[in-house]
């Protein structure tokens, strides 16, 4: 039987969690409201009882959401602050390395060499999906709660930016939808290697045989580590 690896723990796996479920909810929910009157919308709609339904839900589940950064981002800070974990060693920083296995994978997709990148924990794929989600959670959070509270920003700030918000809304939306839908499910989901699904998000373990494919070097290092404990 397969060794398997832990590669994300309890806390880590409900965190992604608590993240994509309302992201699912919010695209089902959102685009119907900037489209509606679309086919998809008008079912939606049907579906939960009217648009006002809608925005409801939609509201209640941007909340989760970004009570569920605001969480990571302390989650983050602990590990930093209180455990001493350098950022450095939880691999998620971009570094030449990263830029250096572009290269090589460009390389290797073109069929101009058999080489491919070694990644360690996180490879430059999974780290632009990491900061992203920084990205778009503070163009998402920020715009959503101008949208959500128009009258108590428009006393704070010019009645233009309740517009600009609605732009930044839906552009940054539509944005990070084909992002999930064609970069993160790609590479996560249908890859063939891992096609219909990984399983990861709810194991948390890869076998040694996937982390020698996805991350040798991270493997390379946690045998060491065991070869000098012995």
């Amino acid at each position: 039987m397969s060794r398997e690896f832990l590669r994300f723990n309890l806390n880590q796996r409900l965190q992604h969690v608590f993240m994509f479920v309302p992201f699912i909810i919010l695209v089902f929910t959102g685009f119907p409201i900037k489209f509606p009157d679309s086919v998809f919308g008008g079912w939606v709609f049907a579906f939960m009882g009217g648009i006002e339904n809608a925005r409801f839900i939609h509201r209640i589940a941007a909340a989760i959401m970004i009570i569920n950064f605001v969480y990571h981002v302390l989650y983050v800070l602990y590990n930093l602050i209180v455990k001493r974990a350098p950022l450095s060693q939880m691999y998620l920083l971009p570094t030449m390395k990263d830029a250096r296995d572009i290269k090589t994978n460009l390389r290797y997709f073109l069929f101009l060499s058999d080489e491919r990148p070694k990644f360690h924990k996180f490879s430059y794929i999974e780290k632009f999906d990491y900061w992203a989600v920084f990205w778009g959670m503070f163009i998402m959070a920020g715009s959503g709660l101008i949208l959500w509270f128009p009258v108590e920003f428009s006393r704070l700030l010019p009645g233009v930016f309740i517009q600009i918000a609605y732009i930044a809304h839906s552009d940054e939306a539509l944005l990070a939808f084909l992002a999930i839908a064609i970069w993160h499910f790609y590479n996560v989901h249908f890859n063939p290697r891992v096609w219909p699904a990984n399983k990861v998000w709810y194991k948390g373990t890869l076998t040694e045989e996937e982390m020698e494919h996805e991350h040798p070097l991270e493997l390379e290092e946690i045998k060491a580590q065991e070869k000098a404990e012995k």
